[in-house]
């Protein structure tokens, strides 16, 4: 987290080309402190000393595993504060009274205990915390924790689709309230275990069974009869409903969304997500989808690797822009479809691979985005590691903090404009700036002088 009022120093904490003078000049301020925090690989030893000297138990909660040396684990081990000392060890068990999910290996180094007596632990708090953070336990411990007394714990348990639950423990799970409605999701149900959930009344559980992919026909047919909108697009999802039948579905969110409901507005193409079961689906069947009026339909067929030639020229024309970038994530995705998808909306910087680094995508081209008159197509330009400086210049001058942040991070950034950027108001920018490993180390010194460092 950058630092409001000091954001420079937070960069230059976590800039990985400050030398260890400048580190340890850096750990005499609470703002220096917290970017060396945020720093990847091991701290040097004289460091971790001065983090010691100068912070408190904020700072010395990273000084942990990996991150310092053994003699230095010694040393915190054996400092006089108790808060130093445990602050690691307090840090993660104040998570696990919280019930925020951790690594499995930051609970083992908390609590000095192996995943598998964790699971067992006397503390229902760790219990849960532990389930969460080992998805892939084996099946014996997946067990006992289906069997906790706890109820927080055995939701734990069955939140995500795998380990799974045993088809032996299936009936008591789906009679358990704790854990009912996340089985229902997932598991095949028997016609009997159906019944018994539709016999609730629990319009949660509906929601769950609606949404399970592995619903034979006759039990999609009876959901159509639930007098639930949210049930009913989920229904609408299914393998097993009719182009007549899904239509209609649709018409009726569409009538409700023409009433100003936000979330009827956004149930059939957010609140579902997308009916993966048709990437499995054979190759006639899927094909079929290529013209279905429903944008998640259309997403899903884009992300499949092969279609013929004729659909994907339809899929790379699609009105949707989630289809047409689904689309554009095929190993021979033409250069032209590339440049031309990212030419008029952009990336999105939040799925990686970018559209940008295909193998395919004509990176001669980058440098063109910086005149583009939407600001996030310009922002693309700067994938290019030598934009050129005039560029950097324009983007460095731009209204977006973010274009202006992401000048401060390039390669090819001058003295000048890190200069510049230093002093920008948004301390985004700033901190960036202090954060590029172009920084030179007399500026470096500059801004500890300035802080009176």
């Amino acid at each position: 987290m950058t630092s409001l009022t000091h954001p420079r120093l937070s960069g230059l904490g976590r800039n990985p080309a400050a030398p260890q003078d400048v580190l340890v000049r850096l750990a005499a301020h609470r703002a220096g402190r917290h970017g060396i925090g945020r720093r990847r690989g091991m701290l040097a030893d004289a460091v971790v000393e001065a983090l010691l000297t100068y912070g408190d138990e904020d700072s010395a909660v990273r000084l942990h595993g990996d991150r310092v040396s053994p003699a230095m684990r010694r040393r915190i081990a054996e400092h006089p504060d108790p808060a130093i000392r445990d602050a690691y060890v307090n840090f993660v068990r104040d998570m696990v009274d919280r019930g925020v999910a951790l690594g499995i290996e930051d609970l083992e180094e908390a609590y000095g205990s192996p995943r598998t007596a964790l699971a067992g632990a006397p503390d229902a708090r760790l219990r849960a915390v532990v389930a969460q953070a080992w998805p892939d336990r084996p099946l014996a411990v997946q067990v006992s924790l289906l069997a906790d007394p706890d109820p927080a714990v055995r939701a734990a348990a069955t939140l995500r689709k795998q380990p799974g639950v045993p088809p032996e423990w299936r009936d008591r799970c789906l009679a358990d309230p704790a854990v009912r409605v996340n089985v229902a999701r997932h598991v095949p149900l028997s016609p009997d275990q159906f019944a018994r959930l539709l016999r609730s009344g629990d319009e949660e559980v509906f929601g769950a069974v609606a949404r399970n992919p592995q619903l034979p026909a006759a039990m999609v047919a009876q959901l159509l009869e639930v007098d639930d909108l949210q049930v009913r697009v989920a229904v609408a999802q299914s393998r097993h409903v009719d182009e007549e039948t899904r239509a209609g579905i649709y018409a009726l969110v569409a009538a409700e969304d023409l009433k100003g409901d936000i979330e009827v507005r956004m149930m059939p193409d957010w609140g579902l997500g997308d009916p993966d079961w048709l990437r499995e689906a054979p190759f006639s069947e899927r094909m079929r989808y290529l013209e279905s009026p429903h944008t998640p339909f259309r997403r899903v067929l884009a992300s499949c690797h092969d279609l013929p030639a004729e659909a994907w020229q339809r899929l790379d024309d699609d009105p949707e822009l989630s289809v047409r970038r689904a689309a554009a994530r095929r190993p021979d995705t033409p250069p032209d479809v590339l440049e031309r998808l990212v030419r008029a909306d952009g990336d999105v910087f939040r799925l990686r691979p970018l559209l940008v680094d295909h193998p395919n995508y004509p990176r001669h081209t980058l440098r063109t985005l910086a005149d583009e008159e939407d600001p996030h197509v310009r922002d693309v330009a700067l994938q290019d590691p030598e934009l050129p400086v005039a560029a950097l210049r324009r983007l460095a001058s731009a209204g977006e903090s973010f274009l202006r942040g992401g000048v401060a991070r390039h390669p090819n950034v001058t003295d000048a404009l890190l200069a510049q950027l230093l002093s920008d108001p948004e301390p985004e920018v700033a901190d960036e700036a202090a954060a590029n490993p172009v920084l030179r180390v007399s500026r470096m010194s500059r801004i500890l002088m300035a802080a009176g460092l």
